[in-house]
């Protein structure tokens, strides 16, 4: 594995200025506490599920904006800082087997403990309250670097991110140490694991210490505090993970089978001389970092965009920074500022249809939607699942009308409509009732969600 020294061709001339391409759109705004992620289970019902660092997981209705609480851990859940209830993936057959996973810093020693939980039988819109553990590992010495993700790669198989147990300069050098499971990404395999077995998760066979010397749980080494990361679910489904750097440089990994990302040998693509440079050739550089110019100062990962609204070109890598609060975009060959926001950055989201979203820790959720005018939305069915093929039109006051059908998840977009035009809107189905709605378009129009009637 080559490192990459391209860093001051590609790094130092490619921040680009925005042309405000995007703007933010209210989803949740009111009634949350420091949220740091949001996910879906993409089981169809196009809920979305917010987890707040203080321990409570929340769960939005398609067409709502008063979230309700689906899990409440605050009891288990040591958070301040940079700890809490960090992370949470839903299994990948979670319709049939109701299983998800959580990622938290526990009372009162602060050690990561990955988590499983049921969904209710009775309410999918709550959650049992019995814990089963898969996972904990120890940090015991400072509050900061805890990660936070936890999700499922397109191999089935359970991944996540720990920091290298706080400090500067990882005081106890874990990153490094292929015993410690600090400053890592490991891959668990959740399925098909006998009840009593101890741990609760088998080791897929070929994780890269399996067989000799280093803890098997390991997938990747060299992390300082990987905040986030998420598996491109279109492409060749890459893993991104940023990496929060220490003084000057902000980084973006694609984590490969057995990778070391240097740290603390190196901090981006830069030696950090605390153990001398060792041989580049050992590590996998970033494909991109950043400096700290500018006042940004903590990176904050996102997702490669796969949505159908034409709010970023496919596949560029959208993420952000904590301090300067900007929304960027990696194009593959340049960062090109997004938008400049006010928001204290703490996640990105994908909801069910692959559109991202913007995680204020103040306490706000705004969908990033482009500046382009249109009139989205989703078509549900009375139980709230998405109705695909549904007719949906909009009519202008001159009774010009215009179709679309929805998309599988039930989705649909008018482009290219006029700003304080009022439209009338309605859904066609054979089989479902629905009512027209009459909309004036304005800068914050937000979706307009249709469910139907019997």
């Amino acid at each position: 594995m080559k490192r990459i020294l391209v860093y001051v061709a590609v790094v130092l001339a490619t921040i680009s200025a925005h042309g405000q391409s995007i703007r933010l759109v209210p989803y949740i705004t009111t009634g949350l506490s420091s949220p740091v992620f949001m996910t879906s289970p993409r089981d169809g019902t196009n809920r979305n599920f917010i987890v707040q660092q203080g321990g409570i997981i929340r769960v939005v209705q398609p067409g709502s904006t008063t979230p309700t609480t689906f899990l409440n851990i605050t009891s288990r859940v040591l958070s301040g800082g940079e700890r809490g209830l960090l992370g949470l993936a839903f299994h990948p057959q979670y319709t049939s087997n109701r299983r998800f996973f959580v990622y938290y810093t526990r009372q009162t020693d602060g050690a990561i403990q990955i988590a499983e939980y049921l969904t209710s039988a009775t309410d999918p819109n709550a959650a049992e309250t019995t814990e089963k553990i898969i996972i904990t590992i120890p940090h015991p010495n400072f509050g900061n670097h805890n990660g936070g993700t936890v999700a499922f790669g397109p191999d089935g198989y359970l991944y996540a991110g720990s920091g290298d147990g706080g400090s500067g300069n990882d005081p106890g050098n874990n990153a490094q140490n292929i015993n410690s499971l600090l400053g890592k990404f490991i891959r668990l395999d959740i399925n098909n694991v006998p009840a009593g077995q101890t741990p609760q998760y088998n080791i897929p066979s070929d994780n890269p210490f399996v067989g000799r010397a280093g803890a098997d749980e390991i997938f990747a080494t060299g992390m300082r505090n990987p905040y986030r990361f998420a598996f491109d679910r279109g492409g060749t489904q890459q893993l991104y993970a940023a990496d929060v750097g220490q003084n000057m440089w902000e980084e973006v990994d694609i984590v490969t089978l057995g990778g070391n990302y240097g740290w603390r040998i190196y901090e981006g693509d830069h030696c950090t001389n605390i153990d001398g440079c060792g041989l580049p050739t050992s590590y996998v550089g970033p494909i991109f970092e950043y400096s700290h110019a500018n006042g940004r100062c903590s990176i904050t990962g996102g997702n490669v965009y796969r949505g159908n609204r034409n709010t970023f070109p496919l596949g560029n890598y959208i993420y952000g920074d904590f301090c300067s609060g900007e929304i960027f975009r990696w194009d593959g060959s340049q960062q090109i500022i997004a938008l400049d926001t006010s928001r204290s950055i703490a996640g990105f989201s994908e909801d069910e249809a692959g559109e991202i979203y913007l995680i204020g820790l103040g306490g706000t959720i705004e969908r990033i939607a482009s500046t382009q005018l249109t009139v989205a939305g989703s078509v549900t069915t009375p139980d709230g699942r998405g109705l695909a093929n549904a007719s949906v039109f909009l009519r202008d006051a001159a009774g010009v009308t215009r179709r679309v059908t929805t998309s599988s998840f039930g989705f649909y977009q008018f482009d290219n409509v006029t700003m304080g035009q009022t439209y009338t809107i309605g859904v066609t189905s054979r089989r479902y009732r629905f009512t027209n709605r009459s909309i004036t378009v304005t800068d914050q129009l937000g979706d307009v969600n249709f469910v139907g009637l019997e």
